[in-house]
């Protein structure tokens, strides 16, 4: 199974799961998590790049893995990624590394099955 099979499994079902049991300010935090990506005065596609570079800087692999998807889903390259990464790496420091490399393997996985 590929590490983006693995997580979107895993990820689906719980977050479904999250939003039944979830009371009212649980909903209203992800619907307000949901309504931050959209488009606005920043199109969606670069609010998912700063949600890549924040995951990251924040170490939640969880995340990195759902916004580097979106990024690659929404066109972004490998060395575009590979640049917000290492933005993620100045500001977070050294504790970064081992999150950027687990991303660089779904990156890795997400080109090879893009045929890039």
């Amino acid at each position: 199974m590929s590490l983006r099979q693995a997580f979107e499994e895993e990820r689906g079902p719980l977050q479904a799961r999250l939003q039944e049991r979830g009371g009212r300010n649980m909903k209203r935090f992800l619907s307000c998590d949901h309504a931050c990506y959209q488009d606005g005065a920043l199109p969606a596609r670069e609010k998912e790049l700063l949600g890549l570079v924040a995951s990251a800087v924040l170490r939640c692999d969880d995340c990195i893995r759902y916004h580097l998807i979106n990024c690659h889903d929404m066109g972004y390259g490998a060395n575009q990624l590979m640049e917000a990464l290492e933005v993620a790496m100045v500001v977070g420091g050294s504790i970064v590394i081992p999150h950027a490399r687990r991303a660089v393997a779904l990156l890795d996985e997400l080109e090879a099955a893009a045929g890039r």
